[in-house]
Formats: C-alpha cells, structure tokens, sequence
C-alpha cells in the first residue's frame, strides 16, 4: 500500500545516510502525488521493475537520503492524491531550504484527527517553524528538530509521521498514544527498528 510505504520514503529522503528499497508497492497515479512532490523537492527516487497486477500499476521503489532538498508549494489538483501524505510531508518539509506552502488541503480538518492543527502543534514542539492557515501550513527549513513530548491525538498517520521526526530530532522523542499505529499498519515498528540497524 503506497499510503503505507510513504512514511519509510519520506523517513529514506531526510535520515542520512539511507538506503531503502520498498519492493511491490501500488504505483495508482490516484494515489502517489506524494512522490511527484518529492521529486519536485529534489528526493532521490527511482522506481523500478513496473509490472500489472490484479489491474494496478505496481513496482519497487529506490529511495536514498536527498543531498539537498528545496521547499516547494503544494496545491491544486494534487492535494487529492497525498491527502494520506500530508503528516509525513510536513516531517520531510521541515529538511528543506526555504518555505513549503500546502494549501487547499481543507479536507485534513476532518480526518481521523484535525491533521492541520495537530501537525502545527507538534512540531512546534519539536522546534519547527510553523504556520497554520485555515487549509494548510506554511513551513520554514531546514531546522534542527529537538526531541519533544508528543501526542498522536490516536491518529495512526500522525503518530508514524512523528516517529519519522524523532529519528532525526536531537534526544529522545515520547509519542503519546503510539499504538495507534495498529489500525493501518501493525508491523510499522518493528520494521522501523530493523531498518536502523
């Protein structure tokens, strides 16, 4: 699931020194605006071995830690297709030189958390530049994200998206309400540790 994968792409872009190679991952244009804003952001991204199955466009995705990224602006017709995305695309923006602007993305008001105002709150906690609009945020990077008391507000997408944060914050990072995570993907954790070995 593309949804799924996004969090270990976005976490590959901005952890130095990564390498990860996610085989058999849904390539549904629908559902992948989260890679084309990557590429537009300078992510080091290749996908590989294209293939069909069951109808959908599937393939293996190459992501290595981005040397430089740059701060784009997100809105439009593509908010629709990484609304999923939009927690762990703030992560990535907060490692990029200028100022990302999402906007549009009214809808994250009411997702399983209220995404715009959650994601603004905690990472100003964790030191980040942050703006909350109406339909979006405004992020100022690259920052140094210091570790912090964090809550899920029982948002699995938040809560996978903080843990990704917490890889690159300064000390030690506490999610409240981390388990969570079990409605989506109860693997994620234990995957997440084996790939910082």
């Amino acid at each position: 699931d593309f949804s799924s994968a996004a969090f270990f792409i976005g976490g590959a872009c901005i952890v130095p020194d990564s390498e990860i190679l996610i085989k058999n991952v849904c390539l549904n244009e629908t559902r992948t605006g989260f890679l084309e804003v990557l590429k537009t952001m300078g992510a080091t991204i290749e996908i590989l071995n294209i293939c069909e199955q069951a109808g959908e466009p599937v393939g293996d995705i190459l992501v290595k830690t981005a040397t430089e990224l740059k701060a784009t602006t997100v809105k439009g017709e593509i908010i629709p297709r990484l609304i999923d995305e939009f927690p762990i695309l703030c992560v990535v923006a907060t490692q990029a030189e200028g100022t990302t602007l999402i906007k549009d993305a009214r809808d994250l008001r009411v997702k399983e958390s209220d995404r715009i105002k959650v994601m603004t709150a905690e990472l100003r906690k964790m030191g980040v530049p942050v703006k909350e609009f109406e339909d979006g945020v405004e992020i100022k990077g690259p920052c140094r994200l210091k570790s912090a008391e964090v809550y899920s507000y029982n948002d699995h997408r938040i809560a996978m998206a903080l843990s990704i944060a917490g890889l690159i914050a300064e000390g030690e990072t506490v999610i409240k309400d981390s388990d969570c995570v079990d409605i989506s993907f109860p693997q994620f954790y234990n995957l997440l540790e084996r790939l910082q070995r």
